[in-house]
Formats: C-alpha cells, sequence, structure tokens
C-alpha cells in the first residue's frame, strides 16, 4: 500500500482566476483526479497541504511600502540592505527590527530571499479551496476507507515565510506551527510502499517540502518517492526553479513518473 502527498491543490494556484494562478496547474488537478480514483485501492494514506494565509503578512504587498510611500507590487524582491536603507518599510513601522532580523536570517541560510506573492490563499477565501476535482476524488477514496484526508495548514504565521509543509523558512519559538511537523513526516514515510508526490508549484512549495522531507528521510525511503511530473507544474518564469528541484529529487535517489506509470507500477504483480 502505497502514500500519496498533495502538495497545495489550490484554487488560487489552479483555476485561471485565481490570484497565483500557475499555468498548466487545472490540467495537472484533472489528471490527478483521475490517478486518486485509479490509485484509491492502493492507497493506504492521502496527505494534502494547504498554504493558509492571513491577507496581511510578510510576503504579501498588504505589509510593505516603498521609501517614498508608494505601494510595492507582487513579485519584488526584498532584501535585508534595501530594508536596512529604506527602499522598503513595513506599513506597520514598529514591526522594521524584528523585520531586519527576520531577513538577515533568511538570507544567510542561502535558500530564498524574501519575495512579494500576489494574495493568495487566504483562509476562508474561495481561493483557499481544494480544486474541485481533486476534492471531489479524494471525497470518494475517504469514503471507501472510511476516514479522512490527514490535512496540513502552513503559512499561518504572517512574520515568515513557509514554502515547505514541513517547517516555516525561518521557525519562530513563539509559534509550534512554524516549526517541525514530525506528525507530517511520519506520515509520509513510505514504509514498504511508495511516497507519490502532486501539486503545486513544482518551483516552490513542492520543491521546498521535498528538500525538509529527504533531511529527515533514510537512503532507502528516499528511493521510495515518487514525483508525478504530470501532476505539478511551475510557477510561469520559476521554471528553471521546477527544474533544479527534479535535479536534486533525481541526485537524491527519488524518481520522476507520469501518473500512467505509476499506476502500472503501484499494480504490478
Amino acid at each position: 500500500m502505497h502514500t500519496l502527498l498533495i502538495i497545495d491543490p489550490q484554487n488560487d494556484f489552479c483555476e485561471p482566476r485565481g490570484t497565483l494562478f500557475v499555468p498548466g496547474a487545472g490540467e495537472d488537478m484533472q489528471r490527478l483526479a483521475s490517478f486518486v480514483r485509479s490509485a484509491r485501492g492502493g492507497l493506504k494514506e492521502v496527505v494534502i497541504t494547504l498554504d493558509s494565509h492571513p491577507s496581511i503578512a510578510i510576503e504579501r504587498p498588504t505589509f510593505w511600502k516603498r521609501g517614498d510611500g508608494q505601494p510595492v507590487a507582487p513579485f519584488t524582491q526584498i532584501t535585508h540592505a534595501q530594508v536596512a536603507a529604506g527602499d522598503y518599510t513595513p506599513i506597520d513601522a514598529s514591526l522594521r527590527p524584528q523585520v531586519l532580523s527576520y531577513l538577515q536570517t533568511l538570507e544567510a541560510q542561502g535558500r530564498y530571499k524574501l519575495m512579494v506573492w500576489p494574495v493568495h490563499c487566504v483562509i476562508g477565501a474561495w481561493g483557499h479551496n481544494i480544486h474541485g476535482a481533486v476534492l471531489e476524488a479524494v471525497g470518494e477514496w475517504e469514503f471507501q476507507v472510511q476516514r479522512g484526508a490527514f490535512k496540513v495548514l502552513k503559512g499561518q504565521n504572517p512574520l515568515t515565510e513557509q514554502y515547505s509543509a514541513v517547517r516555516a523558512e525561518v521557525p519562530l519559538p513563539d509559534d509550534p506551527r512554524t516549526q517541525t511537523n514530525h506528525q507530517l513526516i511520519e506520515k509520509c514515510r513510505p514504509g514498504a510502499g511508495l511516497l507519490l508526490v502532486a501539486g503545486e508549484a513544482a518551483s516552490h512549495c513542492v520543491a521546498a517540502t521535498l528538500d525538509h522531507l529527504f533531511e529527515e528521510f533514510t537512503a532507502d525511503e528516499i528511493e521510495r518517492v515518487v514525483l508525478l511530473e504530470d501532476c505539478m507544474s511551475p510557477v510561469s518564469g520559476f521554471e528553471a526553479h521546477a527544474a533544479a528541484c527534479y535535479e536534486r529529487t533525481l541526485a537524491r535517489g527519488a524518481r520522476r513518473s507520469s501518473s500512467a506509470q505509476a499506476l502500472t507500477e503501484m499494480f504490478r504483480p
């Protein structure tokens, strides 16, 4: 029996009117829904992560203004040096020392610099909801096994970014939601079966979650990870980030596969 990890299959990423639409994601979700229906007899666990944000947060234009008081546009990258120089500042000026400390810690890790994204996946909004086709297919699996999929909310703290479902980019000591999610790690361990990974976006949240999971998995467990490459797409303009994710994944011993090929492997005699 196998585990399916679905990363952020949400309307804001997967529907054309979503605020951070990923081209190709709608088709990804249709293929994923078909995969779930075909594979459900072989799935022991379905794990779904959900980008879950307040409307005002450190990676959103609602948090920032330029030094001249003008708004900050989505897809603006903001560095520690720029905030220190006054090029950008939090609208709530009292947060400036905390933001400077955050950016310094973030950049020292060498993974990301802060990116201002369009407001997306706000808790309670339409964009936060699971794509309808996937929701329906997973619901059928839930009815069959008589229990719910395991759902993980991520990104709830407004003062740290969280691409990965495992932990925030800079975990905060006073907020367990930002720290390592050991329950998620254990749910995703492949065991004797496969960990099948799908979702959005390959360039960011899929990549970050895999990086953190692989830090926790043994070499044998990593070899049982399969990326469903026709059930994930990159954010437009970040195709190189997705390619780097695939390269890291293969280098660690995991595999890429189409959903059809994965089904064949799952049910091979």
